[in-house]
């Protein structure tokens, strides 16, 4: 049985950019030096796994959701930040032997049709999808396996059994043998020690008037998936010949004010990527809450006979597909401690102080454009 506390695919599953991308939000150079080489490989090893699983799953189940490989491209804001990516494909080629392609300052036009950016790192693996499409044709694979999709089931208490669990939800109650709790960034008190260590992050996504097939191929010719250096970052990509732009606009979960406001602040980024887009229409807004982590990283694991897998930080259309299957093949042959991303420790706040609430994001914002300017 899958409880959702809204509708099935409600939230950042669905309300997302669609990129479905290799690797881990920290730089690799920080995971190898944080957790050694042969961990890091396994962590690097199943964000490329994650890519296949997604495209494998999408032909096996027919759905509809314009996947593609076109690759993304990380872009240089600085100039510094470019010489910063040409270690970065040293880096990869060497430890992991993947390969990824510089693209010089004056190369870079073949790819995006903005003056901003001194150079760019594409990699040719990563691809695209429309989220929504996607999280509906998941939920209609999982009714086809014998999965039972329970929409408007908000879970009100999870308790220990003599059986495994009690389980009450807003539209009744049920026993279950084992838990798997992939909430993300709508982790809530009802597992406290999980929230503890979730940050929930809003993150905001505007879509233009559908554009002429000459503006959209001058904006992104090859159809890769775009984001930047900065903290504060944007990306964005085409879909059906609108532009997608996203961002941090607003750190806290969406509502009237805060989609007011993050449209405004992503008009303005994305006119100063596009500045032929200056009178283009806006014609949607909208936000989910992204699911952080004190370190950055994704974990899986079991707390109190409770199985879980969260932490995405922007990954989630690839790595949340994938630690869904994986954790819950792990949790079925009961070997969780051996699956990579439960080998690390899952991090709380510092002098535990943070319950749940992110009191902190106003100054982590603030901390992060000082980051960004001075970078």
């Amino acid at each position: 049985a899958v409880l959702e506390a809204e509708t099935i695919g409600w939230g950042a599953s669905s309300r997302n950019g669609g990129m479905t991308l290799t690797g881990l939000k920290p730089a690799m150079q920080t995971v190898l030096k944080t957790y050694g080489r042969e961990l890091a490989g396994e962590l690097f090893q199943c964000s490329l796994d994650a890519v296949d699983l997604v495209e494998r799953i999408v032909k096996e189940e027919n759905i509809d959701c314009g996947f593609a490989r076109r690759g993304h491209i990380l872009l240089a804001n600085k100039p510094t930040h470019f010489e910063a990516l040409k270690k970065d494909v040293e880096f990869m080629q060497k430890e992991f032997n993947y390969e990824t392609k510089l693209i010089a300052p004056q190369e870079l036009r073949a790819e995006i049709g903005s003056e901003l950016y001194f150079g760019g790192l594409l990699d040719e693996i990563s691809g695209g999808l429309n989220p929504a499409q996607y999280a509906r044709g998941l939920a209609d694979a999982a009714e086809r396996a014998g999965a039972t999709l329970c929409a408007r089931a908000r879970v009100v208490k999870l308790e220990r059994s003599k059986n495994g669990f009690f389980l009450q939800t807003a539209r009744g109650n049920l026993s279950a043998e084992k838990v798997l709790v992939g909430t993300s960034g709508y982790t809530g008190a009802l597992v406290k020690k999980l929230q503890r260590r979730v940050i929930p992050l809003g993150s905001y996504i505007l879509a233009t008037e559908t554009l002429t097939d000459e503006v959209a191929r001058e904006l992104i010719p090859n159809e890769r998936m775009l984001f930047d250096y900065k903290n504060f970052l944007n990306y964005f990509r085409l879909w059906d010949k609108r532009l997608i732009f996203g961002g941090r606009a607003a750190f806290f979960p969406e509502n009237k004010r805060t989609l007011e406001q993050s449209g405004r602040i992503l008009r303005d980024d994305m006119t100063r990527v596009y500045p032929q887009l200056k009178d283009a229409k806006v014609e949607y807004v909208w936000g989910g809450v992204l699911d952080f982590t004190f370190d950055d990283m994704a974990h899986v694991g079991e707390e109190e006979g409770i199985f879980y897998a969260l932490g995405y930080a922007g990954h989630g259309v690839a790595l949340a597909t994938y630690l869904g299957a994986t954790t819950a093949e792990a949790l079925l042959k009961g070997n969780i401690q051996e699956h990579p991303f439960a080998k690390f420790a899952f991090p709380s706040a510092p002098l535990g102080l943070y319950n749940g609430f992110p009191w902190f994001l106003p100054f982590a914002g603030a901390w992060h454009k000082i980051l960004d300017w001075t970078g």
